[in-house]
């Protein structure tokens, strides 16, 4: 685990400024739950913590408590490595209570999923799967046809196009970033974001059904909780209009599979999955076979570079509280009840 979340660089970087130690732990962890409560572990770890100013946690640790921080006064900041996407190892209110900032680093992934995200936007527009498959079947593909009732010939570029984004954390922001030489509107909802941000990052926020029937690319960016399970079913794909491109880099249980089946059957908008539900797609899934279908086997995050990001950005916010700076990705209110799927707080 250290060595694939752990650059060596990064790791000097905070040795430049930080003394620091290691506690192995082993506990059995699941993405979707809290660790189990083991009370040699969680005395372990509060003994190893004890006079420490900044404690990282990762997969196979006890979760961060109220009792646990009662035992170490001096600690002041607390960061799932991993990305605890349902702020589940780390009790947020019981640092919150006792002042103790809590962070985590799931945007370490943000970089290359928003950049396939774009990627899948283009091979969406000029149909490259369908294209595709075509070649590798050996059929007959004419070179720099021109014919105007090919679809990747209608939908053309993607300047200018209008994007929109259901959800719009840390992979939204950077693509929105990544879309900008595009000059593409864009068109966002997300409940939980503050409406000040739309004015500062430059979108318009739109309600649910708008954000399917107004765009060219809908985007799909939403986290799966308990809410968003099958939030996207056949009534919103309908929405979306003939010779557009629905876009899934989220999670797969988002989208009702079957609805989704049933709108890329019609065979007028083009669809690029890196997710399904379930996943992996079973190999005899009509979705693989849908020639207006591209999917990738959820890679969209997975490099090298992105596995050691995580812990770049943790040094980074170690690094803002050591010089009196506000650390960037603290859990907040509006984090907490969207992982969770609660409702968001108020806009303010």
């Amino acid at each position: 685990m250290r060595a694939e979340y752990i650059g060596v660089g990064d790791l000097a970087r905070l040795g430049d400024f930080a003394s620091f130690d290691w506690l192995e732990s082993d506990l059995e962890s699941e993405w979707h739950r809290p660790p189990p409560y083991d009370a040699h572990a969680e005395a372990a770890l509060a003994e190893f913590a004890l006079g420490l100013d900044a404690l990282i946690v990762c997969h196979g640790s006890p979760r961060i408590t109220g009792s646990l921080l009662s035992m170490t006064p001096r600690l002041r900041l607390v960061g799932e490595l991993e990305g605890d996407r349902l702020a589940r190892r780390i009790d947020v209110a019981a640092c919150s209570a006792r002042g103790v900032v809590a962070v985590d680093t799931t945007q370490g992934s943000s970089y290359p999923v928003s950049e396939w995200a774009l990627a899948l936007m283009m091979i969406g527009l000029r149909d490259a799967g369908a294209l595709y498959r075509r070649i590798i079947n050996h059929e007959d593909v004419p070179s720099g046809d021109t014919r105007p009732d090919l679809p990747f010939y209608r939908r053309g570029e993607l300047e200018g196009k209008t994007v929109s984004m259901l959800g719009c954390g840390h992979i939204g922001r950077r693509l929105i970033e990544y879309l900008r030489p595009f000059k593409t509107p864009i068109l966002v909802h997300d409940p939980y974001i503050p409406i000040e941000t739309a004015d500062a990052i430059g979108f318009e926020l739109v309600g649910w059904e708008a954000a399917f029937a107004l765009a060219d690319v809908v985007v799909c960016l939403l986290p799966l909780t308990p809410a968003t399970r099958h939030r996207i079913g056949w009534a919103e794909l309908d929405l979306i209009r003939p010779d557009c491109v629905f876009v899934n880099v989220s999670r797969g249980a988002v989208v009702d599979s079957d609805a989704l089946i049933e709108r890329c059957r019609e065979g007028d908008i083009s669809v690029c999955l890196d997710v399904f539900d379930p996943d992996t797609i079973p190999i005899d899934s009509e979705i693989r076979d849908l020639p207006n279908v591209f999917i990738s086997p959820h890679i969209a995050g997975n490099t090298r570079a992105s596995r050691t990001r995580f812990f770049e950005l943790m040094v980074d916010e170690i690094d803002r509280l050591r010089k009196g700076y506000e650390p960037r990705f603290q859990l907040s209110d509006r984090t907490l009840a969207n992982r969770a799927g609660d409702p968001p707080p108020p806009r303010g």
